[in-house]
């Protein structure tokens, strides 16, 4: 039988054209703004109605920002079925550290029931069909109970991410992005960790600077794009979770 998964967030109490508002004023009054007043705006203004989408990376640090903030903060996990060990095992140090709670977004179809569909290894022959069933709708489904998301997005990660605010309108949720981490380099981030004793992936540091589910992710070489081991032989960068309307990717 498929998994029917349910949503976890409190559930939505401003309409669309309220938070675009606060979307529209975060954007302007934050702009410059450091990734610690982001995130006490963020507390004050959505409390537990916002989510911290993380792929247990580098982007551990932005679950330790706001659980010094929100206590017990929901943090959003998609498990594809396809993950790393390492990214599960970062996972559970991340959750066994930090005052969170792990929120887990399920396909609505299991590996096994989704090769029975589509045939096996789906993420070769049509990846953005893959990520579309096993990430993109069920972060859909769970972002539908909260007001507002937060990502751990940098503007140096590639072209497509060159010009994420620190306060964003996400139309295709109709709710408030935040990305309190955005102007922060690689190092900067890695500083931070290290500081404050937060669990990254070890995969970081073996030549794995973006990190997706293993059978779509290879080391980078020196020098090579940081994202270019993500859907190496395929014109494709992005997910499809980040993607803005309208732009297409190009290597």
């Amino acid at each position: 039988m498929s998994i029917e998964p349910l949503t976890h967030g409190p559930g939505r109490v401003r309409g669309p054209e309220e938070l675009r508002r606060i979307a529209e004023w975060g954007a302007g009054q934050l702009a410059g703004a450091t990734a610690q007043q982001v995130v006490r705006w963020a507390a004050e203004t959505f409390g537990r109605n916002l989510v911290i989408a993380c792929s247990m990376a580098a982007d551990t640090i932005v679950p330790h920002l706001f659980a010094q903030r929100i206590p017990g903060v929901d943090v959003l996990f998609l498990q594809t079925g396809f993950h790393f060990a390492e990214t599960l095992g970062t996972r559970d140090a991340l959750a066994h550290s930090l005052d969170i709670t792990l929120v887990e977004a399920l396909p609505r179809l299991t590996v096994d029931e989704q090769e029975a569909t589509w045939g096996p290894r789906l993420f070769e022959h049509d990846p953005a069909k893959c990520c579309m069933i096993r990430k993109v709708e069920p972060i859909n489904r769970e972002l539908g109970s909260y007001e507002a998301w937060v990502t751990g997005l940098k503007r140096v990660d590639n072209p497509l991410r060159a010009h994420s605010g620190l306060v964003e309108w996400d139309e295709a949720h109709q709710m408030v992005k935040i990305n309190p981490i955005v102007a922060w380099t690689d190092e900067q981030v890695r500083e931070y960790a290290d500081r404050h004793s937060i669990p990254v992936n070890w995969l970081l540091d073996e030549g794995y600077p973006s990190i997706g589910c293993e059978p779509c992710t290879r080391p980078v070489a020196p020098g090579e794009d940081p994202r270019s081991g993500r859907w190496a032989g395929h014109a494709k960068t992005e997910c499809g979770l980040h993607q803005l309307p309208g732009v297409e990717e190009t290597r």
